[in-house]
């Protein structure tokens, strides 16, 4: 019946408004979308050249330096307490000159290496520089589209079942309410054979093409409740007069429709949802002619 698809229909809104109200609370509750790389740092500023700070190691050289010139000073106390001549100094001389030149070029060498190696290592700072902000900036990118696809996701996710939602209580009311007329429609022609419309049926006669007539009174004339509408002429009034069909009720009818009568003449019948039309008060009489 009418009534329980208008409860069927009140309470599918009602759900619909707790399951909307669910959804809410988890939106607002669920967990912060995080960048996974947000704490990625530029450590390119720590990278630094192993060789920058290479000493030369003098201490061997200048040990031997030292060692040479003991060497020297005790030939030439040899060579006084002998009595050698200057040849023999010249000669010791030339030896620790030769020596020294020696210990020189080796430090010339270690410093050559320290320059080559100082010079790779900065090369190769350089290129761990240049990665490590290739990394960040890499990181960075990553991060930024980790969030924008997850927060995609959802509220993709989000509207998708929001949508769902709606459309399923929707469905659910919208077949309630559908029910609902079509039971009403239902004792809407119960109450038309009963003749439940109030005033229809006093000072019945014999109509034109042999219908019976039902004269003066209050009658449902909705479009809504009828079938095989058809226009037959106009009242002396202008009014539409037509033939039409109850549904649910046999028989051919002949009358006005109630949308297109002066509202004085418009009255609610059935729950306040059909009009029906006084025909006491307009120049059109209400008769079956089948």
């Amino acid at each position: 019946m009418a009534v329980f698809s208008a409860i069927a229909a009140r309470k599918a809104r009602k759900e619909q408004l707790k399951a909307q109200d669910k959804l809410d609370k988890l939106l607002q509750n669920r967990q912060e979308i995080i960048n996974p790389y947000e704490n990625v740092t530029d450590l390119s500023g720590m990278v630094s050249n192993p060789f920058a700070n290479l000493q030369v190691a003098t201490t061997a050289a200048e040990m031997q330096a030292e060692q040479a010139d003991i060497s020297l000073a005790n030939t030439l106390d040899l060579l006084r307490a002998t009595g050698s001549g200057a040849g023999g100094a010249t000669a010791l001389a030339q030896a620790s000159l030769r020596g020294k030149q020696g210990i020189a070029a080796t430090i010339e060498q270690q410093e050559l290496q320290n320059a080559r190696l100082r010079a790779q290592g900065e090369q190769f700072a350089q290129q761990q520089r240049i990665k490590e902000k290739q990394r960040v900036e890499e990181a960075d990118i990553l991060g930024k589209s980790f969030m924008f696809q997850t927060q995609e996701g959802r509220e993709v996710a989000d509207i998708s079942r929001e949508a769902g939602m709606i459309q399923q209580y929707g469905q659910q009311r919208a077949d309630a309410l559908g029910a609902m007329g079509s039971n009403t429609a239902m004792v809407a022609g119960a109450a038309i054979t009963a003749g439940a419309f109030g005033g229809g049926g006093s000072g019945a006669g014999t109509g034109a093409g042999g219908g019976s007539s039902s004269g003066g009174g209050s009658f449902p004339s909705d479009r809504r409740l009828k079938d095989n509408i058809k226009f037959l002429k106009l009242s002396p009034s202008g009014l539409k007069i037509y033939s039409f069909k109850y549904k649910n009720k046999e028989g051919i009818y002949q009358g006005v429709m109630s949308d297109e009568v002066p509202a004085y003449a418009t009255i609610k019948n059935l729950f306040g949802i059909y009009d029906g039309v006084d025909y006491s008060k307009i120049d059109v009489e209400f008769k079956q002619i089948q």
